[in-house]
């Protein structure tokens, strides 16, 4: 009677380790306003804050509402964007810029709890030549929200409140559940060592397949 004790133990540390190794994969996000240029037919992370960036007649930028780990992992806005098709029916004026603005407000598994994410929106923003991001976006889609940092917190009053705070990735949308975990996996490759789930993958194996054996043996002695 020892030994199907013994076995159930191994088989209840091997569950145990592997339940460890999940809770210990899990990631944490930010849910926050992550905000783009576009580059020809792709976007790209921006390297300033949308209250000193000084964009171009004829660009094009992005914001778009998400959770994610960090700029490496941050949701890009969705669809098209070409400056024709949104600022196409705005006419030039002198002293003036045209800044094609993409708003995308998100999913619902990224909003804050109780909102709803509003329809996304293409606009263009005809304002002085010298405006920052901050201030066309504030002529086209107010109100804005930010926090003493001068973080952008709201864009059109969404969401109503919050700012940056941290989320557990795991109750977010399946894409940014996914990219965090493709990059931790990537991670691990780089280090060339195996993660605690793979360990505890391992153990489980190991503790099965010695239990196939005792069985088998246990029959041939029967």
């Amino acid at each position: 009677m020892r030994r199907p004790r013994a076995l159930s133990a191994l088989l209840l540390a091997a569950v145990f380790l592997l339940g460890t190794g999940a809770g210990q994969a899990q990631a944490v996000g930010y849910r926050y306003w992550s905000f783009w240029d576009r580059d020809g037919d792709h976007w790209t992370y921006a390297t300033q804050g949308p209250s000193t960036a000084r964009p171009a007649d004829g660009d094009v930028q992005g914001f778009r509402f998400a959770v994610s780990e960090d700029s490496q992992e941050a949701a890009e806005p969705r669809g098209t964007a070409s400056f024709a098709a949104i600022c196409g029916g705005t006419p030039a004026a002198h002293g003036h810029k045209r800044v094609a603005l993409v708003l995308d407000f998100g999913t619902r598994a990224d909003a804050p709890s109780g909102e709803a994410p509003p329809a996304p929106r293409r606009v263009c923003a005809r304002v002085p030549a010298d405006a920052t991001t901050a201030e066309a976006l504030a002529a086209v889609a107010p109100p804005l929200r930010y926090d003493t940092n001068a973080l952008l917190c709201a864009i059109a009053g969404y969401p109503a409140k919050g700012c940056g705070e941290q989320v557990d990735t795991a109750l977010t949308s399946p894409g940014t559940t996914k990219n965090v975990t493709d990059k931790a996996a990537g991670a691990e490759k780089k280090d060339g060592g195996p993660s605690v789930g793979l360990l505890a993958g391992g153990a489980v194996v190991v503790v099965l397949a010695g239990a196939a054996v005792w069985q088998a043996r246990r029959h041939r002695h029967a």
